[in-house]
């Protein structure tokens, strides 16, 4: 396993608007839609605080969710230390080759025929290889970016994790080099000889978004929620 401290070479201080195309990331159907924008890569992400994690074991493919967070460049995964990507993480040199995707889901797009049913999306897929962070001060930047990417300046507003669940706790990082952007959007693509049909047809939009916070029974006298979230 290569330590991180051995392995802190900075993406360019002033990297391009776009990420560089390869044949991993150039999809084979609908091509037209793919984008290697960084500022797009980076809103995607942004977005988003769950990936699937795609890595091989033992031959077969394994695919797991998890948290994630993007510094700069760089990609941070959560798990813990008997977690199977960070176990082969630490026995493989030089790091553990990984394909990451996040995905959102804008709108269910229901034509008047069953095939050109789809969906509006927008997704990103990132290759490359993922190494253990072992470096104290990436770890915490890494952990504290994890609580920021599910609930933006949470991390200054709790308790930082202690020895112990530190030690327990593990953390990936990927660079972003190989990645790529699959957007859908519009509206229905029926054939012409269907559209006099007496289906309905259009989008129905999906919306996310936070709830009223529900209080812990045991806080604190006089804890009130903070500006961050919703008011109940």
């Amino acid at each position: 396993m290569r330590d991180a401290a051995q392995e802190t070479t900075q993406p360019p201080s002033q990297p391009t608007a776009a990420y560089r195309r390869t044949d991993r990331t150039v999809p084979t159907r609908s091509p037209d839609r793919a984008s290697y924008d960084r500022e797009l890569v980076h809103s995607i992400l942004d977005e988003g605080y769950v990936c699937h994690l795609g890595f091989v074991r033992d031959g077969a493919p394994v695919v797991l969710p998890t948290l994630y967070a993007r510094v700069g460049e760089r990609l941070y995964v959560h798990g813990s230390t008997g977690s199977r990507p960070l176990r082969m993480t630490g026995a493989a040199d030089p790091g553990l080759p990984v394909c990451l995707t996040v995905t959102h889901v804008d709108a269910l797009v229901l034509a008047r025929s069953a095939f050109h049913h789809s969906i509006n999306y927008r997704s990103v897929v990132a290759h490359g290889t993922a190494y253990e962070v072992t470096d104290p001060e990436e770890r915490r930047t890494a952990l504290d970016a994890l609580v920021d990417q599910v609930v933006p300046g949470r991390s200054r507003d709790s308790r930082p994790a202690g020895r112990k669940e530190l030690a327990a706790t593990a953390v990936i990082r990927l660079d972003l080099d190989e990645v790529s952007a699959k957007l859908r959007t519009g509206g229905v693509n029926d054939e012409p000889e269907d559209l006099a049909l007496p289906h309905w047809a259009g989008l129905v939009p999906l919306l996310k978004g936070y709830g009223a916070p529900v209080a812990d029974p045991g806080l604190a006298p006089g804890t009130t929620v903070p500006d961050y979230l919703p008011a109940p």
